[in-house]
């Protein structure tokens, strides 16, 4: 078993980020590559890039610079724990991200928790927070419930003001 604790990544986001996505905490995978959904079968990059219309960043740079260029900010609940690999369900004494370090910067609008346990972490400290917050599917390759129309979704809802965030035909 390893106990070690582990930290998490920086949040990656600027003054104009809209949307806020909130992961539960990097997997094994994401920790190797320091960078979010490193793992190549999880499904968040393949939807988001797929949403906007644009192909998956090959690079960290790129991945950051699509976020920024698109307004999503990106981070996890949580910033330090003990993990075994990258079960959520193995994960103890969880110390919770401070969300004012984003939303005191930028011009967040909406939430999205991607998957439970960063839904239920966010409801304990920040269940109070006047801006709208949804609980997503997780786009683990682990989670056989995940639905892209969902996220899609929410996504226009935020977007949908904005032409051009959606590709041309």
């Amino acid at each position: 078993m390893d106990e070690e604790r582990k930290t998490g990544l920086p949040p990656v986001y600027d003054s104009n980020s809209r949307v806020l996505i909130l992961g539960s905490f990097p997997s094994v995978k994401s920790r190797e590559t320091a960078f979010y959904y490193g793992h190549k079968q999880n499904r968040f990059w393949k939807m988001l890039c797929g949403f906007f219309g644009e192909n998956i960043p090959d690079t960290t740079a790129a991945k950051k610079d699509f976020l920024l260029r698109r307004q999503v900010a990106l981070w996890d609940m949580v910033v330090s724990c003990e993990i075994q690999g990258s079960s959520d369900a193995s994960v103890k004494g969880a110390a919770l991200a401070d969300l004012n370090e984003i939303l005191d910067k930028a011009k967040i609008e909406k939430i999205l928790l991607n998957g439970s346990l960063s839904y239920q972490l966010f409801l304990q400290k920040y269940a109070g927070l006047a801006l709208p917050y949804v609980k997503m599917p997780s786009t683990s390759p682990a989670n056989p419930r995940y639905d892209e129309a969902v996220w899609r979704e929410e996504l226009a809802e935020v977007f949908k003001p904005f032409k051009n965030y959606f590709p041309t035909k």
